[in-house]
């Protein structure tokens, strides 16, 4: 059914007499089967060139496909079409490196055919990866874009991969569930056909099973094929909440919303927007952030502000724009706002830029209907807008203190065991005494700092060894006492607390 919708869609745009058509993909497979039929339903001779083979017929039988003499050359392939003056549709294949300012002659020759289509009916269709038409020419051309699979066509092609596969070994089904399915399916979503065919493929070949393990290496693989680019960037490193010490109120919040956010639509409920973390520095909020997507198992994704900004007018938007645009081809994902406050604090001295950006961002997390679930990130919770925090934009904001005695104890616990130290060889309980006041990156440097002494000492690390690294540091909190304790007071009665 879908392919007899694109069928009749570009059908319709030969037919309306558009001179020009541009079609961006990587399936030329399946785009040249599409014009193939289109050519033959209309009864109009169909050329194809490459740079390779020249100009030739392409809906005719193998046996007749020789290409015209001398069309090797962008230029000349032009000329023989113009000269031609024959009704039809011409198919040029990766022919965007000959439409820039360095080749004006073709520019010309392209718009001279286009201004003579209402005499002789030449359709020029350029297909590549990425084509660009220069402003000479932009009004005399339309775009057509091939359908992406839906979700039933994603399961279809599954099945069909599983069936081939267990017709060559034997008869043996492949391993999976129907919830593995599903997300497989979720995490295929933005792939073209041939794409999403071939991961499949991997996956199944592999082994003779899907499995929840696999999704991650899917998300990978979904990334690079979708050739992201800009200001987004994927996350390899998603840790899961065993990582992360303490914060069970917010640990809690997210495993009651998990399966809204993967199925929001068939359950007929609205899905979780995100969370603001506020807290102290190397308190773990980017830990957590990471987290939050290694327990849902879905891709991460980090919105890099630095890359953001531009100096010319409107550019930092419009690349705010292609990386939510990207945000949406990669989802259900997580997208994480690193340390906000210092990419959308508006002010007056860049020209209203910030403002705009801000604009922007609070106009897609408003009206957003993707599986996105936002996670900012804020040291100064000071410099945020008041309209970026509001409910109906994030669910919840949440204060990320210092860590207790008890969750002090299970930080050195996992980062103990992270360097392969047997933990019930140490005295967690006096560890985490003597850390009081300290934050779980501090933890894990005064781990890092022993483990550093030991090994100088040629020593296995000890207790007291980390105790004496413990007493020459001097955490944050009591460098930045004041700042800290504001923050706490502007969190009182204002956020849910983490841990």
């Amino acid at each position: 059914m879908a392919a007899k919708t694109e069928q009749n869609d570009l059908t319709l745009l030969i037919k309306s007499k558009n001179p020009i058509i541009v079609i961006e993909t990587h399936e030329e497979d399946r785009i040249i089967e599409l014009l193939t039929k289109i050519a033959i339903t209309l009864g109009q001779p169909q050329f194809g060139w490459h740079l390779t083979e020249g100009l030739r017929r392409m809906e005719l039988k193998d046996d007749d496909l020789s290409s015209l003499p001398n069309t090797e050359d962008p230029t000349e392939a032009l000329k023989y079409i113009k000269k031609m003056q024959r009704k039809g549709v011409y198919v040029l294949f990766d022919f965007h490196p000959f439409m820039d300012k360095e080749h004006p002659q073709n520019i010309r020759l392209i718009k001279d055919i286009a201004l003579d289509f209402e005499l002789y009916q030449q359709t020029l269709i350029f297909i590549s990866h990425k084509v660009r038409l220069p402003q000479e020419i932009r009004r005399y051309g339309a775009r057509f874009e091939l359908k992406l699979p839906d979700a039933y066509q994603l399961e279809m092609m599954i099945k069909r991969e599983a069936i081939r596969w267990s017709n060559a070994n034997g008869g043996i089904k492949v391993r999976t569930d129907k919830q593995i399915m599903h997300r497989l399916v979720q995490n295929l979503a933005g792939l073209t056909f041939a794409d999403a065919k071939q991961i499949i493929r991997n996956i199944i070949y592999d082994d003779g099973a899907i499995t929840e393990d696999e999704m991650e290496s899917v998300n990978k693989a979904r990334y690079q094929l979708l050739d992201l680019e800009g200001a987004v960037h994927y996350e390899y490193e998603t840790a899961h909440f065993k990582e992360v010490g303490g914060m069970l109120a917010l640990k809690d919040w997210l495993e009651k919303r998990r399966r809204v956010f993967l199925e929001a639509k068939s359950l007929g409920l609205d899905q979780p927007k995100g969370i603001m973390l506020v807290g102290v520095q190397g308190g773990g909020k980017s830990l957590a952030a990471k987290a939050v997507a290694g327990m849902w198992g879905v891709p991460l994704l980090r919105l890099d502000f630095g890359a953001l900004y531009n100096k010319w007018h409107g550019e930092s938007e419009k690349n705010l724009r292609d990386s939510l645009k990207l945000a949406e081809m990669m989802s259900p994902c997580v997208l994480w706002l690193d340390e906000v406050e210092k990419g959308i604090s508006t002010g007056d001295n860049d020209g209203g830029t910030s403002k705009r950006v801000l604009g922007t961002l609070l106009t897609f997390m408003q009206e957003n209907d993707y599986p996105i679930f936002m996670v900012a990130t804020a040291n100064d919770i000071s410099a945020l807008p008041p309209e970026f925090i509001r409910k109906g934009r994030l669910d919840e904001v949440f204060f990320v203190d210092l860590p207790d005695d008890k969750t002090r104890q299970e930080i050195f616990k996992i980062h103990l065991s992270k360097r392969k130290q047997v933990h019930l060889e140490f005295d967690l309980i006096k560890l985490a005494q003597a850390t009081d006041g300290f934050s779980g990156a501090e933890i894990e440097q005064a781990v890092v700092a022993g483990l550093y002494a030991s090994l100088y000492a040629d020593e296995p690390l000890k207790t007291e060894t980390i105790l004496n690294e413990i007493e020459s540091t001097s955490p944050l909190s009591q460098v930045m006492a004041e700042k800290m304790q504001a923050l706490r007071n502007w969190a009182d009665g204002r956020a849910v607390i983490a841990n």
